[in-house]
């Protein structure tokens, strides 16, 4: 199989681009903003949960104890993985996914523990799912999104190929690129 004609080319490259732009506009602007520190917010409410015994830092019993809670109260779980993090000699339970975070840890009470649910703000569930925070349909739709990103320089690689003025300057500009981001990444 060889290369395209130049017509067939251009078509798929706009089609894909024009497929791909929402999410593309996603990635962006979230991207852009989360480097400048604009990560979107919380609206946080917590609990106190009343225990028949102190927790242990077990991340299934833990996660167990968060769906039954977030069940009575009637909230669906988070899309993301439960977590245990540790903190000095501390630990908590961390649950994040695109629409919420939650967050369980032991209070100095061994009978109580403090549940945070902290609802995302609409900028930040774009964050999140730029983040991968999101459900597993987001994930795939992400890898489609990235493999169309690589066919859209390839193919725009290979139309600049294909023109004999652009060749040269196709050339300097894919050494010109390399030559740039490896002196960003040894300077970062």
């Amino acid at each position: 199989m060889g290369i395209p004609n130049r017509s067939t080319l251009m078509k798929a490259h706009a089609l894909l681009a024009a497929f791909i732009l929402p999410v593309a506009i996603m990635f962006f602007v979230t991207g852009a903003l989360y480097t400048w520190g604009i990560k979107g917010g919380y609206e946080t409410t917590t609990h106190e949960l009343h225990l028949k015994k102190p927790i242990q830092d077990d991340v299934v019993s833990l996660a167990e104890l968060v769906k039954n809670e977030l069940k009575r109260q009637d909230i669906e779980v988070p899309s993301g993985q439960a977590k245990i993090k540790r903190i000095g000699s501390s630990f908590r339970l961390e649950w994040t996914g695109s629409n919420m975070d939650i967050i369980l840890e032991p209070t100095s009470q061994p009978l109580m523990a403090q549940l945070e649910i902290k609802n995302t703000s609409w900028h930040r569930q774009f964050v999140q799912l730029h983040k991968a925070k999101g459900g597993t349909p987001f994930k795939v739709y992400s890898v489609v999104f990235a493999t169309a990103l690589l066919l859209l320089l390839i193919s725009g690689f290979i139309m600049a190929w294909q023109m004999p003025k652009l060749r040269k300057l196709t050339l300097v500009s894919v050494f010109f690129g390399l030559v740039v981001f490896f002196i960003m990444v040894i300077f970062s």
